[in-house]
């Protein structure tokens, strides 16, 4: 679920009995450019949320559901019914649902050559030359590298 509050926390988009509710009825996950009443319960919930900031008070002449499955706004990005959103600890990402398979493809490849970096890294090499990928010689280095993994070979 993704509320757009026009990213205002003067007054809560949910607190944690609505969020409860929600996420009982099947609700994964709930975005909101604005805040949460009891944000220290619904982040101990076993559904991912994820808000601008804590907000205590609530009040519905400021925040007042009028349409569900509609193109919304929330933290200034266009956000439409089937969309995918993926979060983690540094924020939120929409991806429109065409691009969704595309997107999960490159990211799996970059995931999978970031974590080659941080070994080389953590080996003492320096970033330089390994982050971007762009030489063929980090090309080929990285292919052996999956090979010795036993990592299926992608094209980059």
């Amino acid at each position: 679920m993704v509320i757009d509050s026009r990213k205002s926390a003067r007054a809560a988009s949910a607190g944690s009995i609505l969020v409860t509710r929600l996420m009982k009825r099947g609700v994964v996950g709930i975005v909101t450019d604005g805040g949460f009443r009891d944000s220290g319960i619904i982040a101990k919930l076993d559904i991912s949320a994820y808000h601008h900031s804590p907000s205590a008070p609530t009040n519905l002449t400021l925040n007042h559901a009028i349409d569900i499955n509609v193109p919304i706004g929330c933290g200034d990005v266009a956000v439409f019914p089937g969309d995918v959103m993926v979060g983690d600890d540094d924020g939120v990402m929409v991806i429109p649902a065409h691009l969704a398979d595309a997107v999960a493809e490159e990211a799996s490849k970059m995931e999978l050559y970031e974590s080659y970096v941080t070994e080389k890294v953590m080996e003492g090499e320096p970033i330089i030359r390994l982050y971007p990928l762009t030489s063929e010689k980090m090309i080929v280095d990285f292919e052996a590298w999956k090979k010795r993994k036993k990592i299926a070979s992608t094209p980059n």
